[in-house]
């Protein structure tokens, strides 16, 4: 089976619709995407519905579970919270009922799909956890991949059983080892956190293992004009561009609570 699997798109329609048009001639059997499809861009209703159109399979990101649940605001920074009031005004009846009955985590073809950290965390971050942590999630996974998304940063970690090993991939294929147990970042589609704007994604091939990381050029000074015109804190749009740091007065970074689930959003 050849998966792609595509996270964290966060409103962004320009940059969604290039990935699907980058898929199209793969021949893919299966897309999935990882959550936070709404959120800091300016099209979450147009992507939602364009992910049930496709009958896209996704699982619950955090922006998702704060639609499902009003208390899970309390979660984001103000600035995140911000931009997320903008997209639910935006959300229809229909994509906020198919909001509320997304799992929270996927498992198919032996491979495990969620947003943050497995087993089915929206919320919390591989960053978040200690390497023992990371080893004990490894070592007792009950599949030998998982597919996450949320830091919005592509990454690799693997275990071969002792040793834990982290890598940052470029676009390209890379051969997993069937002896290793592995979680894989799919990066962000619509708000990359690399300095790169490209939209990141990958696919996966679970009969060769072969992984591959995507890298997709799009128009993302269109999006940026939109998410200014529709009132979302400019940082959103300035980290589109090359460099993609925030030039707005608050970064939300610094208002991670490393110790607990308060006032995050990346």
């Amino acid at each position: 089976m050849k998966l792609a699997i595509l996270s964290d798109i966060h409103g962004n329609l320009e940059a969604f619709q290039a990935v699907l048009d980058a898929i199209a001639p793969l021949s893919i059997d299966t897309v999935i995407s990882l959550g936070d499809n709404i959120g800091y861009g300016p099209d979450s209703e147009a992507v939602a519905a364009l992910i049930r159109e496709r009958k896209i399979a996704s699982v619950l990101g955090n922006h998702e579970m704060a639609v499902k649940n009003n208390q899970n605001l309390a979660w984001f920074n103000p600035v995140a919270k911000r931009a997320l009031a903008i997209a639910q005004s935006q959300l229809t009846d229909a994509s906020v009922a198919w909001i509320k009955q997304l799992p929270r985590y996927l498992v198919t073809a032996g491979l495990r799909f969620v947003h943050g950290v497995p087993p089915d965390s929206a919320f919390l971050y591989l960053f978040q956890l200690p390497e023992n942590k990371l080893i004990q999630k490894l070592a007792r996974a009950d599949e030998s991949v998982c597919f996450v998304g949320h830091t919005h940063e592509l990454g690799i970690i693997s275990l071969d059983g002792i040793r834990l090993e982290k890598e940052s991939p470029a676009p390209g294929t890379y051969l997993l080892d069937p002896a290793k147990k592995y979680i894989i970042n799919a990066g962000s589609v619509g708000q990359p956190r690399d300095g790169t704007p490209g939209a990141k994604f990958v696919l996966f091939d679970t009969q060769t293992l072969e992984l591959t990381v995507k890298s997709v050029s799009y128009p993302f000074e269109n999006t940026q004009k939109k998410i200014i015109a529709a009132g979302i804190p400019n940082m959103y749009a300035d980290r589109l561009a090359p460099g993609g740091h925030p030039s707005g007065s608050v970064d939300p970074l610094k208002n991670v609570d490393s110790s607990g689930d308060k006032g995050n959003g990346q």
